[in-house]
């Protein structure tokens, strides 16, 4: 490992350096999908940003327990209510449709799969237990066949908004229409159990009657179980920042007495040609439909290895604004450095090289090492590019040893990291055999000396986006 990881904590508000509770080894969990629709742009960057943190711990020699959830109890039902049975309609029969459409869009992305993912509805006695202990504890109440929390009584020994930075007496209830106002004895009150209405298909029982658990108790009983009371690292975008993870805060102090995590990462919203994605004005793009084309807002298809290296030029916790001209970009770029790591295959070595490599890897790292800055280390991979360039072109010099361990640390970066991989081009091959031939044609005409045929072919490739090398060696082609 080369130098210490700097990670931002929203908690103290400033970049500190990671130490793990236990050496070699972290506890990280991020707040999954809740799949009652398909999943959104928004939410992909999300989960990207934080694959690309998981592939980088382990990178870094890290065993990583990795746990993301799948929200399928509770709230889910409320968006579900008067439909069930009239239509035959079951809630897992939506839960099981949308979790696989949202684990088919994490492969096309290239994600690894977290090493645990546990669903609401599997961890509903853990959710009970822990209403339970906050109730013995004084800090939460029963009312209706509900149980909601006391925000105000636990704020008197600790402090509510520690997270979001929000002052107790400037708050509005950030809880969501399923819970009933009427019952609680002051607005910031959160359910931790919701008794169930009649009509309400997902229901359990409990010591307080049938019912179901509140939004944010699923994740705090989930994180404890598998990463214990105090765990590393806790993920989410921002928008969970208040009042979900807040009240996780409150939910594992109140059940545990301790904090319950050490580091907390927030991924930032995306935004589309400049404004915010949103489905009532129609500034929204599902994922599908950026890499099939089908869709009035994106002027062509976009490969989904070329939207992950998009969302890799940009810091996670920046706004990313979506537009063709930026996804274009971007593809250019992608080319650009796929071919550069063929290129390593392939270069003439020397004594030395007229690079220090080493320095040159030392840069990726100190990039990754500044809270996972992912558009400094693709710009310093583009240096490394230029260098290979120069390396393939005679300009400059590389030693076997320098050559084996920049390809190695270049691909590492690249394909492990950053989790970019080649595009398998369907048709590949018949491009390729139309491309000889488009390339014998051209070598018989200046052979001819018909340089009019031979420039036409090469301007018209050009503009098609497949640029022609003529060398010493050969004429070689690549996309641009």
């Amino acid at each position: 490992m080369k130098n210490e990881l700097l990670i931002y904590n929203t908690l103290s508000a400033k970049k500190e350096v990671f130490k793990p509770i236990q050496e070699g080894q972290i506890g990280m969990y991020v707040c999954g999908p809740t799949v009652y629709s398909d999943v959104h742009l928004g939410n992909c960057r999300t989960f990207i940003s934080f694959d690309m943190i998981y592939r980088y711990l382990l990178h870094l020699g890290y065993k990583v327990r990795y746990v993301r959830n799948i929200t399928d109890a509770g709230h889910l039902e409320a968006s579900l209510s008067g439909k069930g049975k009239l239509d035959q309609l079951e809630p897992m029969e939506i839960v099981q449709k949308y979790t696989v459409g949202f684990h088919k869009i994490m492969e096309m992305f290239n994600n690894h799969s977290p090493t645990i993912e546990p669903t609401a509805t599997g961890h509903i006695i853990e959710q009970i237990e822990i209403t339970r202990k906050i109730l013995e504890k004084g800090l939460a109440y029963e009312s209706n066949g509900s149980v909601y929390f006391d925000v105000e009584k636990y704020n008197e020994k600790q402090n509510y908004g520690e997270l979001s930075g929000r002052k107790i007496e400037d708050l509005i209830s950030g809880t969501r229409d399923l819970d009933g106002q009427d019952e609680k004895r002051s607005p910031l009150d959160f359910a931790l159990w919701k008794k169930a209405s009649p009509e309400h298909l997902m229901r359990w029982p409990s010591p307080w009657g049938e019912g179901f658990p509140g939004w944010h108790l699923e994740c705090t009983a989930m994180s404890t179980k598998y990463l214990g009371e105090t765990f590393d690292i806790h993920g989410g975008g921002m928008d969970l920042k208040f009042p979900h993870h807040e009240c996780e805060v409150a939910q594992g102090k109140a059940s545990n007495g301790n904090p319950p995590v050490n580091y907390w990462l927030h991924a930032n919203m995306l935004t589309l040609n400049g404004q915010k994605m949103s489905k009532s004005t129609g500034n929204t793009i599902l994922p599908m439909e950026l890499f099939t084309g089908d869709n009035d807002i994106m002027d062509k298809a976009y490969h989904p290895m070329v939207v992950r290296f998009f969302m890799m030029q940009a810091h996670y916790r920046s706004i990313l604004d979506f537009s063709s001209q930026a996804l274009s970009a971007s593809e250019k770029g992608y080319n650009k450095l796929m071919s550069s790591l063929k290129d390593l295959d392939a270069l003439p070595v020397k004594a030395d090289s007229s690079e220090d490599v080493e320095a040159m890897i030392d840069r990726f790292y100190t990039a990754m090492n500044d809270d996972f800055n992912t558009p400094v280390l693709v710009a310093k991979l583009f240096d490394a590019a230029s260098y290979i360039n120069k390396v393939k072109s005679g300009q400059a010099n590389i030693s076997k040893a320098d050559l084996e361990k920049l390809s190695r640390e270049m691909k590492g970066f690249v394909f492990d990291v950053l989790g970019i991989r080649e595009i398998e081009e369907s048709g590949s091959n018949k491009l390729d055999a139309a491309m000889e031939i488009v390339l014998e044609l051209r070598k018989n005409a200046r052979e001819q000396k018909d340089w009019a045929t031979s420039d036409l072919i090469r301007d018209k490739l050009n503009e098609a986006g497949i640029v022609v090398k003529d060398s010493a060696e050969g004429t070689t082609w690549s996309l641009n």
